[in-house]
């Protein structure tokens, strides 16, 4: 007995150690108007949307390592105090216009920096001299004026963001002070032309960002010191004419991912990628190249490609049976867009055995390649959606067992066998939109057990027959149901739902010419979290009419918008708990009491305006002689008292003269309010001390162990107190103590445990 009391008191002590050890002894110091907290032993405070016009340093605790100053009002930076530890300082959308040298002066330790959004126009060269260890530097967002020597001064920066900063050209000696990037983002600047020798400095960088800068030339040379380059992006520009490409990637032998999207080319070279045999992943969708030879281009130099983007380029010859013989890595292709057919699919895509995603969305086929698809034993994702296809070709889809995702959108489909799905037990989404199938044949979803969303979208459904989902099978991963666009027959009473798509969160049924939904519509589906039917018919001044809220205590999302509803009260969501975003813009309000409760419901008991999702724009029908007006805005209102006009609900609820209803008319939400906001809170504490942590607690762990070993081996000790180690002797006396000797070089220890 005394040596489990004993035990006992040694974990209970080790478990002290532990804890003590896991949590800060005390919070360091925080600003008045800021939130801190910990993260990751790091002391983060966060003055974010405080409306502020200077820095916090009142409060500041020199120790913190990182500090949120976003989207507040700040014009200028006071000196930092001294010693202070910040790594990273986030100082977006605000009104600073000039970084000095002494702005970010003591900044020792300053790794990360965000400028972003700000009205910044001129920086000093050497205003980050002190930080040694910068890192990442973002000032995208900012109009920067013409700068026409070294932009910066910084030897440990790598990571460079300065897209959408107004700069109309970048000098040779831009780069100059700044030689160790490793990404620079400069998109969305009008620069219009690549000179030589301005990426000359930039020896290390790897990831190159240029896209939707108005280019129209790039001079071959201009990437000809990018020998590491690996990610260059070229999108949304007009490289028409005038560009060497051959020259221009010549150079650049590592390139493994190229993005030309969009940019106006027309013509590339047979041997264009001759020297990019790293290439592996290959962009070039939304440009004009109608007479591109893929065998010639593409397939034969491009031997390690993983990724190809050709959609929309409108390719005009036929795909031979060399387009991709040597790609035969590829394992995404889209080609979505170009007149193909299905004999040139047949012949080209045979060598591609390890696609895993294949898109021929909108090729104009009338039907897929026969003895084609069951080659594809790897292929999750397929997008054959809005082609003329014909109810037939469903059957070459059978083999595809490994299927995760697939798109048979807008096909004129009008019937789908039984059998189409049967073998696609794998199926995590299937579109099934914009055929007119109006209904679907018995146990069609049979073996579609692990089905996560599934869309009918505009398919002519009058109603979900109840032997669709079939009777011995439940899908429990269905989480999404589409239903937009059917005139759909609801049931007077009753679920209009089966009770096997009990897991289902999200359930669209907008525009589906709805005027009622009986009180028990959704009590199969108890779980939905997101709920559309906006574009309705519903109406609210019915008994009960939104009776079927109740059942759906989970609900977080609800649009009602578009509908004729004209009046609701807040009672409608009493059982709607965790409520946080509720649509009703588009309906014939009425200007009524109800409005002052619906506002005064977001604003006081869900906490938050913003659950009324455009607030701004929710408008009433004013009706003078029903409407109750305080006496303050009579003579104010004038010549609008005689007259039906259009009122905003916030102006209105300034008006109303509305008397406070009593408090057991309004929402359970207020009893349970606080339990339900303290629950993402919690959570988000608890996985912070978790992350925070767990090494240490690993370490408890471990010495935990080792202590229960040593116990046991005391234990063992007391069972034979006749044997004796060299280092350890074990006594056991007749007044139950159990004695222990740890002999050492000069002497003994003795420790006895009652």
């Amino acid at each position: 007995m005394a040596t489990r009391i004993s035990i006992i008191v040694f974990i209970t002590l080790l478990a002290y150690v532990c804890n003590t050890r896991a949590f800060p002894s005390k919070l360091l110091n925080c600003p008045e108007k800021c939130g801190c907290h910990y993260s990751r032993v790091n002391w983060v405070t966060d003055c974010s949307k405080r409306n502020l016009v200077s820095m916090p340093y009142k409060g500041l605790d020199s120790n913190v390592y990182v500090l949120y100053m976003n989207d507040n009002l700040l014009k200028e930076i006071e000196p930092f105090p001294a010693n202070i530890k910040l790594r990273t300082l986030q100082l977006s959308e605000n009104f600073l216009t000039k970084i000095h040298k002494t702005t970010f002066a003591g900044l020792r330790y300053l790794v990360d920096i965000n400028l972003s959004s700000n009205l910044i126009n001129h920086i000093d060269p050497q205003a980050f001299v002190d930080s040694a260890g910068l890192i990442t530097l973002e000032l995208q967002g900012n109009p920067l004026k013409q700068v026409e020597g070294p932009f910066l001064n910084s030897k440990s920066l790598l990571y460079l963001y300065l897209a959408n900063s107004h700069l109309t050209k970048l000098s040779p000696q831009f780069f100059a002070n700044i030689r160790g990037l490793n990404k620079l983002d400069i998109s969305g600047n009008p620069l219009h032309i690549i000179e030589p020798g301005i990426f000359d400095p930039l020896i290390s960088l790897k990831h190159l960002i240029l896209n939707n800068c108005n280019l129209t030339h790039i001079s071959s040379v201009a990437f000809s010191s990018l020998g590491d380059l690996t990610i260059l992006e070229l999108a949304g520009n007009s490289l028409k004419s005038h560009v060497d490409w051959t020259l221009i990637l010549g150079n650049l032998g590592r390139l493994e991912h190229l993005d030309l999207r969009q940019s106006g080319v027309s013509n590339l070279p047979d041997n264009v990628f001759f020297k990019n045999k790293w290439l592996r992943s290959l962009v070039l969708a939304e440009n004009e190249l109608s007479y591109l030879d893929v065998a010639t281009t593409l397939g034969h130099n491009l031997v390690n490609l993983d990724f190809l983007d050709l959609s929309y380029c409108h390719i005009k010859g036929p795909l031979s049976k060399d387009a991709f013989a040597n790609a035969t890595k590829l394992r995404t292709l889209i080609l979505s867009g170009n007149d193909l057919s299905a004999e040139d699919l047949a012949v080209a895509l045979s060598p591609l055995l390890k696609l895993v995603k294949l898109s021929l969305r909108d090729c104009g086929l009338t039907r897929l390649p026969a003895n084609t698809f069951q080659k594809f034993t790897k292929l999750h994702e397929l997008d054959i959606s809005r082609n003329p296809l014909n109810n037939s070709f469903t059957a070459l889809l059978s083999p595809l067992e490994s299927l995760e995702h697939l798109d048979m959108g807008y096909n004129n489909l009008q019937r789908i066998p039984r059998t189409t799905f049967s073998k696609m037990s794998a199926l995590k989404t299937l579109i099934l939109s914009g055929n007119k199938l109006k209904s679907q044949e018995l146990g069609l979803f049979q073996n579609l057990t692990r089905l996560e969303v599934l869309e009918l979208n505009n398919c002519g459904l009058s109603r979900l027959n109840d032997t669709v989902f079939y009777d011995n099978f439940t899908y429990p991963k269905l989480e999404e149901l589409r239903l937009s666009g059917n005139p759909l027959q609801v049931p007077k009473e009753g679920p209009i739902l089966p009770p096997k798509l009990s897991g289902l969160k999200n359930l669209d049924m907008s525009k589906c010419n709805l005027s009622n939904l009986p009180v028990d519509a959704f009590t199969t589906t108890p779980n939905i979290r997101q709920l559309l039917l906006n574009d309705n018919k519903l109406k609210s001044d019915e008994e009960g009419s939104m009776k079927f809220l109740e059942t759906l205590t989970r609900l977080d999302q609800l649009d009602l918008s578009f509908n004729n509803i004209t009046a609701i009260s807040p009672d409608k969501f009493g059982y709607n708990y965790q409520l946080t975003s509720l649509r009703l813009v588009g309906n014939p309000w009425k200007c009524d009491c109800y409005i002052v409760d619906m506002w005064k419901w977001s604003a006081l008991s869900i906490g938050n305006i913003e659950v009324l999702v455009d607030s701004k724009r929710l408008e009433c029908n004013f009706d003078p002689k029903s409407t109750p007006i305080k006496k303050a805005n009579l003579t104010r209102l004038g010549s609008e008292l005689t007259a039906s006009v259009q009122r905003t609900w916030v102006r209105y609820v300034g008006e109303a003269n509305c008397l406070r209803r009593p408090e057991a008319a309004r929402p359970a939400r207020i009893v349970t309010r606080e339990v339900h906001e303290c629950q993402p809170m919690l959570s988000e504490i608890e996985t912070e001390t978790q992350n925070k942590w767990l090494p240490l607690i690993s370490i408890c762990a471990i010495l935990l162990l080792v202590s229960v070993v040593m116990m046991s081996v005391l234990i063992k000790r007391k069972e034979n107190p006749t044997r004796k180690d060299k280092g350890v002797s074990c006594d056991y006396s007749q007044e139950d103590n159990y004695v222990v000797e740890f002999k050492g070089t000069k002497n003994v220890s003795r420790i006895t445990i009652k």
